[in-house]
């Protein structure tokens, strides 16, 4: 390992205070990625170099230098959570690791931390750095000022940043002490003097340190927080302000343009001829109780893939791994939209209750393991798919038919083959390296094109099947009308993997099929022929 400088445990949770750039640790092999494999006791046990200073250089500076710039890391220079972003992380490695949360915690948070970063890694190099923040930095550095981190982040994880983004020295929390609120302020007070130093913050936290800091900076605070720091320091400064308007991301993160998915809880309605007012009623609450959620996944799903998307041309732009809506915030609005999705759904029948905690169990282990095992991840797809056709049948009160599911498997399977193969494309296309998140290379593309046209033509096979059956006769005066659908089906099946071919699908294909202007009419040709022979006539 190179040179690196810690501080004892003794020396409360100064880790390399005044330490200059040149010997912080430096980036790991040109990515600065935390290493995963120290233990605590190597924190402690590498030696300080003899000529290091562990506080801030005594030598005296005159005027503006002498005062430093102490920046927080949370929420500050980061527009995320280390912590969040990490305990995920380590959760989605070994899900058991939740059965050994409560012991940690017992034995504080400081440790629950250093638990997690001792075998977590993060890339610092694709976190959400603030731009204005790190202008701030740059400035202080131009007037020969000396700039600092402060977080209650673990040591770990706060050396790469600051060897990222070059500092002259750090503060973090170690094994036993959380930097954090009173233990940061008076670990500054010491370090810089009371009012020795300004300090750059951004929510209830950095209250105590802004008020023994010379100059307080804000960046987003929340109004009450705001408020508060004013009543601490008028003269206070808000370098960035909280956005105006963070519905907009927010909205993004729910992804509402994917509820056009959950319109798969009407087809049961419509296959059992069922059009009075109170099925439609029920399968619209339907609809709503799985939109919510399904969201509530979409945000956990982001929480366990950001690092994935960072590293994605077009999912970096995604809320949570860009950063513009509070990752602590996200876990709590996932839940409320989660017990409201199974509340909705209570209140139209317990069978569909049931269901939608199917679905929440199958789609949470799909995004913490399942879309990580080749296959596995696409059979789980189709099954959430074919969830929502068996919850429209459970809201109106009528068996779901068995045609109907393995239609639904084959046709969902082949959809969710498509996304695959559009991601390796886009891999392919962008020359980017092997996916982390999934369990597929870019030498198979033309095997899932294979598997794809396989399970899609099958769905047509089992839709043959079905109207050679005597169960299409109770319900279909004219099936021989039905037999249209077939050629309609394999023409639709075969341009969507045509379209995947030629790179017209950007993501879902779901929903490319939804506004695609082809997909549109062949939908309404299939709806017309139900009709012609479903009426009587």
């Amino acid at each position: 390992m190179g040179r690196k400088c810690w501080a004892s445990q003794a020396n409360l949770s100064i880790v390399a205070v005044g330490v200059t750039s040149q010997i912080l640790p430096p980036p790991f092999d040109g990515d600065s990625v935390v290493e995963p494999k120290m233990s605590d006791a190597d924190l402690t046990d590498i030696p300080l170099p003899h000529d290091s200073p562990r506080e801030p250089d005594p030598a005296p500076i005159a005027g503006e230098k002498a005062i430093a710039l102490v920046v927080d890391l949370d929420g500050t220079l980061l527009r995320s959570d280390l912590l969040v972003e990490s305990g995920t992380a380590w959760i989605v490695a070994e899900p058991k690791r939740l059965f050994g949360l409560p012991a940690l915690l017992k034995s504080g948070k400081a440790a629950l931390k250093a638990a997690i970063a001792a075998q977590t890694a993060i890339d610092v190099s694709l976190l959400p750095y603030d731009e204005t923040v790190l202008a701030a930095m740059a400035a202080a550095r131009a007037e020969g000022r000396r700039v600092y981190i402060a977080s209650a982040s673990n040591a770990r994880y706060v050396a790469a940043v600051a060897a990222h983004v070059g500092v002259d020295g750090w503060f973090a929390s170690d094994a036993t002490t959380n930097l954090a609120a009173d233990a940061k302020a008076q670990r500054l007070v010491e370090a810089f003097g009371h009012k020795g130093f300004d300090y750059i913050g951004n929510d209830n936290a950095d209250l105590p340190v802004w008020a023994v800091s010379r100059r307080s900076l804000a960046v987003r605070p929340s109004e009450a927080t705001r408020a508060k720091l004013m009543a601490i320091d008028p003269s206070a400064q808000v370098l960035v302000a909280a956005d105006a308007q963070p519905w907009r991301a927010w909205i993004k993160l729910v992804r509402p343009h994917q509820w056009a998915k959950n319109v798969l809880v009407f087809v049961p309605l419509a296959t059992a001829h069922h059009f009075d007012l109170a099925s439609i009623v029920a399968c619209l609450f339907a609809w709503l109780a799985f939109s919510l959620a399904a969201s509530s996944i979409y945000i956990v799903n982001d929480l366990v893939d950001i690092r994935a998307d960072r590293e994605h041309p077009s999912k970096r732009r995604r809320p949570l791994a860009a950063g513009t809506v509070p990752i602590l915030r996200a876990p709590l609005v996932a839940a409320g939209l989660m017990l409201t999705g199974l509340g909705i759904g209570a209140l139209i029948s317990w069978s569909l209750a049931g269901l939608l905690v199917g679905y929440l169990v199958l789609t949470t282990a799909y995004s913490f393991s399942l879309k990580r095992k080749m296959l596995v991840d696409v059979v789980a797809l189709a099954s959430l798919y074919t969830l929502r056709v068996l919850a429209g049948a459970a809201a109106i009160g009528v068996p779901a038919s068995e045609w109907l599911l393995a239609f639904s498997m084959f046709v969902f399977t082949a959809l969710a083959l498509i996304k695959r193969y559009v991601e390796l494309t886009a891999r392919i296309d962008a020359d980017l390296p092997e996916a982390t998140n999934r369990n597929y290379l870019k030498s198979d593309l033309s095997v899932v094109a294979a598997l794809t046209a396989a399970s899609g033509f099958n769905a047509v096979t089992v839709f043959a099947l079905y109207i050679s059956s005597d169960a299409v006769r109770l319900l279909y005066p004219h099936p021989g009308f039905l037999w249209l659908v077939c050629p309609i089906l394999m023409y639709w099946i075969g341009r969507m993997v045509i379209m995947a071919q030629r790179r017209y699908i950007d993501d879902d294909p779901v929903l490319f099929a939804l506004h695609d202007r082809n997909s549109q009419i062949a939908f309404v040709l299939i709806a017309l022929l139900l009709v012609i022979a479903g009426v009587k006539w």
